[in-house]
């Protein structure tokens, strides 16, 4: 009896390493057809598929960098708004339109003269007029600055804030040879050619001062 247990013990002890190899065989197997399954379905497919889910859960209005562009720094006013103010220059002189139409930079801050009338004709777009003398700062396509009795197509002024925080004011319908033209007051107070200007001269730089009625 004992014999026996003993001879067939033994024989299926000799039987265990080929089962040991064959079980060792299959379970070594299973990763690796787990790892080939799991790259079928990463296909480009699946792959596109997630990074456009991934990409989608990100807002419409999210945009990147690259995307978003430069950011345009006018005033974005609605047509008809209407502002009091002084155009302080950058060389110390307030923007003035005398009554015969002159316009020119004076240093008395009380001129009548100096206090203007802003009005928004477009988004980005502005009249300047004095109040007393009832005259548009214009230009000309020849690059003159003039006062304007009457609203014309060269009282059109792009009005934009510059990084150190004066307006310019451009013509909107004349350039000289595909540049702007500036509205400038130069070091005597007197205006600059439109032709002589650029818009990171400070000669062209205002910066808009309220008005206390």
């Amino acid at each position: 009896m004992c014999k026996w247990i003993l001879t067939n013990g033994a024989s299926a002890f000799s039987h265990l390493p080929c089962c040991c190899l064959l079980l060792l065989f299959l379970v070594s197997s299973v990763p690796v057809t787990c790892h080939d399954l799991g790259q079928d379905m990463l296909s480009p497919e699946a792959t596109n598929s997630s990074s456009s889910s991934s990409s989608s859960s990100f807002p419409s209005s999210f945009s990147s960098p690259s995307s978003a562009g430069r950011h345009v720094r006018s005033y974005n006013h609605l047509q008809g708004d209407v502002r009091k103010r002084k155009l302080y220059s950058y060389n110390k002189y307030f923007l003035k339109i005398e009554k015969n139409g002159k316009v020119s930079g004076t240093k008395k801050e009380n001129c009548p003269f100096s206090i203007l009338e802003i009005t928004s004709v477009e988004i980005g777009v502005v009249a300047v007029k004095s109040i007393k003398s009832n005259y548009y700062l214009a230009m000309n396509k020849k690059g003159k600055v003039y006062g304007s009795k009457e609203f014309n197509s060269d009282c059109k002024l792009k009005e934009r804030i510059e990084e150190n925080g004066y307006n310019t004011y451009a013509s909107l319908n004349w350039k000289h040879n595909g540049r702007q033209m500036f509205v400038a007051l130069n070091g005597r107070g007197t205006t600059k050619r439109g032709q002589k200007t650029r818009r990171k001269n400070t000669s062209a730089h205002f910066l808009p001062m309220v008005v206390m009625s």
